[in-house]
C-alpha cells in the first residue's frame, strides 16, 4: 500500500530471518501485503505500511515475527478517525 503510511520508525514490526522457514503464512495473512517469501525466506518488503493488526505474528510458526498492536501510529490514525478520540497523543 503505498499511500498508507504511519510516522517513520514507528511500527512495533520486528522480524527475524534467521528463525523463519519460509513457510509463506505471513505473506498470505497480511492484509498490507508487507511479506514476500524469495528464496526460503520471508523479506519485509514495507515496514511502513504495518497496520500491527498482529495477524503475521499470531500466525507465524516459529515465533520469527512480533508486533505489539495498539503500540504505534496505526492505533492513532484509528483513533482520530473515530468521533470523540481527537486529541489522543501518539508515541
Amino acid at each position: 500500500m503505498k499511500i498508507f503510511r504511519h510516522l517513520k520508525n514507528v511500527a512495533t514490526l520486528a522480524y527475524e530471518e534467521d528463525k523463519c522457514v519460509g513457510c509463506g503464512i505471513c505473506a498470505t495473512v497480511c492484509p498490507h501485503r508487507i511479506f514476500a517469501v524469495r528464496n526460503g525466506k520471508a523479506h519485509v518488503l514495507d515496514r511502513e505500511a504495518c497496520m500491527e493488526c498482529g495477524a503475521c505474528a499470531l500466525n507465524c510458526p516459529t515465533a520469527a515475527i512480533t508486533v505489539t498492536p495498539g503500540v504505534g501510529c496505526a492505533q492513532y490514525i484509528i483513533q482520530t478517525w473515530l468521533p470523540g478520540k481527537r486529541g489522543t497523543s501518539c508515541c
